[in-house]
Formats: structure tokens, C-alpha cells, sequence
């Protein structure tokens, strides 16, 4: 399941979107620093309209889509690394995800105290990343002068002293871990420490409801700062997110529509940790259920039976495809066969975005 952290300032929309992205959360929500005292975790299902078309079409039982996770933490203020505020308490909760999703806010609202007493988001983001990386580099410290003993007798000790080192040096010139190349030998050297400016980042832009199509000057300016670090932006209203939950499925759509948009925030979101993180999703479908799993960009049949099952990895055999959109054209698995559209394909077969696949295997 994909994990993602969610960091910010106080006071810039974290944990309001956190309750919209999450409708069932228990964050709390107040117009006040650290009214969010214990990580919150929620599990959200991906929005995947294909799985609906695909079940009609296999008279599935149940549909089961994939899930994403997101965890959020207290905001963090100037000095969390050495113990400010409430946010450093809550780092190690997001050492295990997958990406973070960065709260900036983008808005004006006199009735929402800024803890900086401005709008800046270039300034904000200056100030979670600098947060960041000082917890990444007492890291880093701590496990260096454990290393230093052992780098005299052991050669991998020596080995992974030199990417510590490397990532260091980084880090103490205000780079983040992102920013430093590594070997797939050096990155396997330092994998466990989890650091996290070595994560992928999502910068979510918090903006009024009214901003919410077309951005503002503060987005802009968190695109640059992107573009600079190779990172995604989102545009969302937490406001919105809020309002839309309080709205009937079917209404839901005709109102964002209303605003400018396609698609809510929790879809942007997803959308962009998927094309950050490289991952795909393919099919299964049948008349018990259809199901969406994630895998990554590149994956090979014998990979992805795999995530299904290891004893399908193990004894694969074949995986008989069809693309989605080829099949619900042709209206049923039936008529795919009839029509040749089935391919069988081997152990090579890289997966594509959308393949609804049946996998052959020996047990």
C-alpha cells in the first residue's frame, strides 16, 4: 500500500485536508498550533473508475480497489529538529512512508493566524525542509560515529562511511539527501536510515476556494522552487475538500465542475504520488471480484503475479491481457476471446498502465 507523510507549518489547511482526504479521521482541526497532538493515520481507497465498468462487465461479487495511507503529523515550526514545538515528536512516524506531501499555504485569511505573521510559502517551505534536514543530519552524525569504529576493519563499514559522509556534506551545505547521486550499491548502504529529504516530494498548494482553477502568484512561486528540486505540485482547497464531503456522491462532481476543476484533491494527489513514485496499476476481474493493484513502472508478469502472491511469482507460467479500455469496448471476456484480443504473454512481458491480466501458474 502507498504511504504518504503529510508535513506543514501550523495553521496551513494539514490537518483540514487530512479530515477531508480521510472522511472518517479524527484529527482535530482548530484555528491554533499543535491542536494535532498524535499522528494521525487514515487508509482512503484510490478512485479508479475503470473497476465499476469492469465489474458490471464481469458481474464481479465485490470490487476492490487499491488503497493509499496517509499519515499526518503535528505542524512543524523553526527548531522541531532540536525539540520546538510538537512536530519533531511525530518525524519518526514519517521515516516509513513512501513520499511527502508538503502543506504550503497559498491563502489570505485574517482569521487564520499565520505563525509567521505572513503569507510566504517560499519562506515556509524554506523552513520545513531546513527542519528536515537537520533531523536527517543528527541522523546521519549519530550513525557516522558508529560507523568510524568498525570502517578500520570492515570494508563495507568503510564503504558506507564514504556515502554517509557524501550525504553529509549535502546536507550541512543546505542540499537535501535528494539532491546527492547514488550507486544502487550506495543507496542499498544507507536504504534503512530512511531519510527523510531523500523521499519524493509533493508540494500541495492550500489555496482559496476561489484560486482553486487557476492558482495564484504563491503557487507560482512554489513552482519554481519544484522545478528547482524535481518535485510535483497539487493545487488544492482543503476548504473545498471539506465542503465536498459534506455533498451527495452524485452532486460532488457538478460542483467541482462549477469551481473549474476536474477533480478533487484526494484524485490530484494520488495522481501525482503515482507519476512521482513511477507506479502503475493493472486488473483483475472476475465473477467473485474485481480488484486494482499497484505496482511499479517496469514490473514483469512473473513481478506483478507476485504481488498478488509470491507462489505466483514462483510458478508462473503465463498471463493472459487485455487492455481495459479494449475490453469494455468489446463488452465482455467472451467476445475478447472470440475476437483474438486475449494475448498470452511470457516471462518477459513488461505491465502496462490499465492491463487487465489472469495469471497461469504452477502451484
Amino acid at each position: 500500500m502507498l504511504r504518504a507523510g503529510i508535513v506543514g507549518l501550523p495553521n496551513v489547511g494539514k490537518s483540514t485536508l487530512f479530515n477531508a482526504l480521510v472522511a472518517n479521521a479524527k484529527a482535530q482541526a482548530a484555528n491554533f498550533p499543535f491542536c494535532t497532538i498524535e499522528p494521525n493515520v487514515g487508509v482512503v481507497a484510490v478512485p479508479d473508475e475503470r473497476l465499476g465498468k469492469l465489474a458490471t462487465l464481469s458481474q464481479s461479487e465485490q470490487i476492490v480497489p487499491t488503497r493509499m495511507e496517509f499519515v499526518d503529523i503535528a505542524g512543524l515550526v523553526a527548531g522541531a529538529s532540536q525539540g520546538e514545538g510538537l512536530g519533531n515528536q511525530f518525524l519518526a512516524n514519517i521515516r516509513e512512508v513512501d513520499a511527502i506531501v508538503h502543506v504550503v499555504r497559498c491563502f489570505e485569511n485574517d482569521d487564520i493566524i499565520h505563525v509567521s505573521g505572513s503569507i510566504d510559502p517560499v519562506r515556509d517551505i524554506e523552513v520545513i525542509n531546513l527542519e528536515l534536514g537537520l533531523a536527517d543530519l543528527s541522523q546521519l552524525e549519530r550513525r557516522m560515529d558508529r560507523t568510524r569504529k568498525q570502517a578500520r576493519k570492515d570494508k563495507e563499514a568503510a564503504f558506507e562511511l564514504t556515502v554517509l559522509e557524501k550525504l553529509a556534506q549535502a546536507l550541512n551545505g543546505g542540499q537535501s539527501a535528494r539532491s546527492v547521486s547514488l550507486t544502487e550499491e550506495e543507496e542499498a548502504a544507507i536504504q534503512a536510515l530512511n531519510l527523510l529529504t531523500r523521499k519524493p516530494i509533493i508540494y500541495a498548494t492550500n489555496v482559496s476556494e476561489e484560486d482553486l482553477a487557476e492558482g495564484n502568484s504563491w503557487v507560482e512561486q512554489v513552482r519554481e522552487v519544484a522545478t528547482a528540486e524535481q518535485a510535483q505540485v497539487v493545487v488544492v482547497s482543503a476548504q473545498v475538500e471539506a465542503e465536498l464531503i459534506e455533498l451527495p456522491e452524485e452532486e460532488r462532481q457538478d460542483f467541482l465542475e462549477s469551481l473549474g476543476v476536474k477533480e478533487g484533491g484526494l484524485q490530484s494527489l494520488i495522481r501525482a504520488s503515482y507519476e512521482l513514485l513511477g507506479l502503475r496499476t493493472y486488473l483483475t476481474t472476475g465473477p467473485q471480484e474485481t480488484r486494482a493493484w499497484t505496482i511499479r513502472a517496469g514490473m514483469t508478469a512473473p513481478q506483478a503475479a507476485g504481488v498478488i502472491h509470491t507462489d505466483f511469482e514462483r510458478g508462473f507460467i503465463r498471463a493472459e491481457t487485455i487492455g481495459c479500455e479494449e475490453l469494455l469496448a468489446l463488452g465482455s471476456m467472451t467476445a475478447a476471446k472470440e475476437a483474438g484480443k486475449i494475448r498470452s504473454e511470457g516471462k518477459e512481458y513488461v505491465v502496462q498502465e490499465g492491463d487487465v491480466l489472469l495469471f497461469r501458474f504452477n502451484v
